[in-house]
Parts: structure tokens; sequence; C-alpha cells
């Protein structure tokens, strides 16, 4: 591989997430790759990714593009279809969007790192539109039609990918659902080293994330308002913090944004962290076992193949106040192995993702060859 040129096409690179840590563990096994992305914000804070040859698209030139970017969305397909990738053996694409439609030639290798099909264009369309308030008149018309435009793009480019990476099986199943692709899974880098163990826990319950709707954290502030005895603590901001903030009960504390080093002993020191979204992966729930701490999570998406029933944690079926408040019940019956729950979550180390990475990609190479 020290001799193939490698260029990684990763969506855009505006906050810094899950799917950005992917890009960073790929980067640090490929670290002369040069990158590809529709816009790059001036205040993506990743140092060691803004240090790389990052090369954007024209949508990075269109007026406030590095803050509505989505307003471009129509233009996204052409956009990527305009990198030249010709000088390039090996061609990795990060996709959550349309970062796999890019156009490559026969005799180089196209393997695609997907985080999931472009979830508004497909089973998430409904919710996507109503959260957006498009549901009716022009506007919603003009938006559908664009959709069906993506969906028709994104099945045409999804054949444009000669090997498929899912990062769980829950997306492998909607990779072959949307494109009748087969994938394999490579888990997504995690860095539990981050994390320390500790086995004596506080008589508290925690959550943190990003306060926007599909993450659910209003409701699992509303399952405690129904447990006024059981203490939650909520970390994290967003656009639903204030409403969330004004129905919360004295036995919640809202913290709002919170530096890593606090996050990490709140996390540790938590009874159990508590994770009511349908996530495809779901890093956080992860970083929680690597601490020692219990999960109770929403039992559909990720959370399936990294909390274990009954040894990790405990799942709930529904997304409700009830389905929560009963698996807080069963929890606190139960009793948890801080030890072997972080033995659990190193199985999803970054240096297990980036073995399997470079073992994947230099077989295929060498089937290329």
């Amino acid at each position: 591989m020290k001799s193939k040129r490698i260029a990684i096409v990763h969506d855009w690179l505006i906050d810094n997430g899950g799917a950005e840590k992917v890009l960073k563990s790929i980067l640090e096994i490929y670290p002369q790759s040069d990158i590809f992305t529709l816009v790059h914000s001036d205040k993506f804070n990743d140092e060691y990714i803004n240090s790389k040859n990052i090369k954007t698209s024209f949508i990075n030139k269109l007026p406030l593009a590095r803050k509505k970017y989505r307003s471009y969305l129509p233009l996204f397909p052409l956009a990527v279809e305009q990198f030249d990738l010709s000088d390039y053996d090996v061609i990795i694409s990060s996709s959550y969007c349309v970062a796999k439609g890019v156009i490559t030639g026969p005799r180089q290798l196209h393997v695609c790192y997907c985080h999931s099909p472009v979830r508004y264009a497909w089973d998430l369309q409904y919710q996507y539109l109503k959260e957006s308030n498009l549901l009716s008149g022009i506007k919603s018309y003009v938006a559908r039609y664009f959709l069906s435009k993506l969906r028709i793009w994104d099945v045409i480019s999804s054949n444009r990918v000669d090997f498929y990476l899912s990062n769980s099986n829950f997306i492998q199943r909607r990779i072959k659902k949307c494109y009748r692709r087969n994938a394999e899974t490579i888990y997504p880098p995690v860095e539990t080293s981050a994390f320390e163990l500790s086995e004596i826990k506080k008589d508290y319950y925690f959550s943190c994330s990003r306060l926007v709707q599909y993450k659910k954290i209003k409701l699992i502030v509303q399952a405690f308002n129904l447990m006024p005895n059981k203490k939650l603590i909520v970390a994290g901001t967003g656009p639903e913090f204030d409403d969330i903030a004004k129905i919360a009960k004295e036995n919640i504390t809202m913290l709002g944004y919170v530096q890593f080093d606090e996050l990490k002993v709140l996390m540790a020191e938590a009874k159990c962290f508590v994770f009511a979204a349908e996530e495809d992966f779901g890093i956080i729930p992860v970083e929680a076992q690597a601490c020692g701490t219990p999960v109770v999570a929403y039992g559909k998406g990720g959370s399936l193949e990294t909390v274990i029933d009954g040894k990790t944690g405990l799942h709930f079926q529904h997304q409700t106040t009830e389905s929560i408040c009963n698996a807080i019940e069963k929890f606190e019956k139960l009793t948890f192995n801080p030890k072997d729950i972080r033995e659990h979550a190193l199985t999803f180390d970054d240096s297990i993702f980036k073995q399997k990475i470079m073992n994947f990609i230099s077989s295929r190479v060498d089937e290329n060859q």
C-alpha cells in the first residue's frame, strides 16, 4: 500500500461527530491521503484533519455554504461527481450522503465505509419532512421532488462502489434494502483508552447528547419526571435545550455543555447511562461501557449490537415514558459487573477498527492487481 496513492472522500467537514472520528482513524492509517469534501468550515475543530490536504467542491464557494450547506442539497450529486480522482489508485469514501457517488475508473479500487444510505431520502423521509415543516404546501412538493431525484441518483451511484463496509449490521441490512449490495460490518472506532474504569458508582442516572429531536433526550426527561425519587443528570446543548429545561422537575439537572474531562467523570460515576435514540451504531453508549457503566438503551438499531441485554445493560422496546420507567425499575433489581462491561467495550477499540480496515483494503488491493 505504500506505493499507492489514496484519496478519502467525506461528505462535509462542518461538525466533529462520529463520522469524523472514523475519518480521522482512516487518516491515521493512511496519513499521506488527500481529502475531498463538499464543504469545509473554518470552524471545524479537528487539528489533525485540518492539517491534511483538503480539496473542496464548488459548493464551498457559494453564498453561506458553510452555514446553510444543506440548502444546496440538490447540487450535492453534481458537486461530488466533479472531483477529479484520476491520479489515485485507491479511493475510500466515508459516506452518509453522497460521498460514495464519486466517479472512478476500472483500474481504481473504491471502498465505501457507509455510515448509512442517505437517511432523509429513504426510510426517514417522512420524519425529515415533518421536522422541517414540509408536510404540505409548495415547498413540500419541491422537497419531495428533489428527494425523489436524490433516491434515483443514490441507487445509480451505488454501483460505482467496488466494496461496501457498514458501521453495523443494522446499516448492513439498510444497504442491502436500498442498494441490493452486500456489505461487511466493521464497527466504528471508539477511543476506549480515553475512559477509565470506575467500580464505585453514585446514585444518579446520566445521559448526554446533542439536544435534537431524534436523540429523544426530552423523552428521557419526561420519564424521569414520573420517577421523582430518581436523580437524572443531562449534559449537552442543542435547539431543544430550553424546551427540555422548562419541563424538567427538581430531580433532573440540565448541565448544558461540559468539558470532556468533566463528562468522563460524570459518565464513570453514574449508576447507569440512559440512551433512547435509534442510532445506526451509537458511540456514546460504548464510551459509557468503557467506564464500566451499564446502559439502558432503546432496543433497536445499533444498541442491539453494542449493549448486551442483561450483561452490560438492558434494552427497552418502545420509545415511550412507560417503557423507560419499566426498564429503570427492572434495572434496579439487577447487578452488573463493571469489569465485564468494560471488557465488552474494549472489543470496539479504535486499534481493532484500524487493523480490520487495513486488512480489508490490503486484501482487496492485492486482488485488484
